[in-house]
């Protein structure tokens, strides 16, 4: 008798609300972001060169005022890192 009581109190347990909560949850969500991402309002707007007004960023920006300056050169010898050094094999004709 113990093993038919525990068959209907499992039975009566194990309810898939949850699951099936998170299964709704799960497509609604992948269905919001398919319709934002690929929607009709959201195709990328291609232009050629000859319809862009500037051809490049330097071009842009410089429409606007700002001032484009190459960047600094590294220089030459650049300080040791901080930590160990790396470990030189004994013998250099080895390697």
């Amino acid at each position: 008798m113990t093993n038919d009581q525990s068959i209907e109190n499992h039975s009566k347990r194990s309810s898939g609300k949850p699951l099936l909560v998170a299964i709704a949850v799960a497509v609604l969500g992948v269905l919001g972001m398919l319709i934002v991402d690929h929607g009709s309002w959201n195709k990328p707007k291609v232009q050629t060169a000859a319809m862009a007004h500037y051809s490049t960023t330097g071009e842009a920006a410089r429409a606007v005022g700002a001032v484009v300056a190459p960047t600094e050169p590294k220089p030459q010898l650049e300080p040791d890192a901080p930590g160990p050094k790396p470990v030189h094999p004994a013998d250099p004709e080895t390697h």
